[in-house]
């Protein structure tokens, strides 16, 4: 079985957390990408960040002290705390924007980094299944931060798949990540791909998690299917 939990922005930009869990079939039928989303059916999770944990500066410009930050308002432990401390949003945010600030910034060709806060509730949702070994898919990957965050926890062994539709903005990813965080392409744990994300990447499934950075109008069936049942 499935469970659904979609978490939205104050952007309203809906993120949809896909994961294979013991519970009844959830579904979610949204806007379009950068719309805002209906009220939500019965039945599907909406674990919004509490307001506390959203859009701030925060008080230093290092990284690892930023996400000592993050921790005391989001709660995020363990393993996802240590690989999103690892991964420096600054290389990942153009030079005239401001990685250290919660909120998200925009990367070019439209589409933006979601806010760390983001960042850090979904791998709060997922950390259970992004195990060592395990596999995970990222649609909507665009700057290739939670992609590269989440390879890190499943590690050598296991295979965390990048999906965005723009080139452009996959080469971006690829080059973001190789400026500290190179040995992730090189070893084979994580690949950006361009492809249609709702597609899924079948080739490479099932998947433990599936993570999508998008709004949609329905879940696509696709990616259930690609689930580990």
């Amino acid at each position: 079985s499935v469970r659904i939990d979609c978490v939205a922005s104050c952007w309203r930009l809906l993120y949809v957390v896909v994961t294979a869990m013991a519970g009844p079939r959830s579904s979610y039928t949204g806007s379009g990408h950068g719309g805002f989303p209906p009220p939500m059916p019965e039945g599907v999770c909406v674990p919004v960040p509490p307001a506390t944990t959203r859009r701030r500066r925060f008080s230093t410009q290092d990284w690892g002290s930023a996400v000592d930050e993050l921790a005391i308002n989001s709660g995020l432990g363990g393993r996802a705390l240590q690989a999103l401390r690892l991964v420096d949003r600054a290389d990942f945010v153009p030079g005239d924007g401001h990685p250290y600030v919660d909120a998200p910034q925009r990367i070019g060709h439209r589409a933006t980094i979601s806010a760390p806060h983001m960042h850090a509730w979904a791998l709060k949702l997922l950390s259970e299944h992004l195990r060592p070994g395990a596999k995970a898919l990222d649609v909507g990957s665009g700057s290739g931060y939670l992609s590269a965050v989440m390879a890190l926890m499943v590690g050598p062994t296991g295979l965390v798949v990048g999906i965005d539709y723009l080139e452009p903005l996959v080469r971006l990813s690829r080059t973001n990540v190789s400026k500290s965080h190179g040995d992730l392409l090189g070893n084979g744990s994580l690949r950006l791909e361009v492809g249609d994300g709702w597609k899924g990447c079948p080739k490479d499934g099932p998947f433990d998690a599936i993570h999508v950075g998008a709004a949609a109008r329905s879940v696509p069936q696709a990616l259930i299917d690609q689930l580990r049942p």
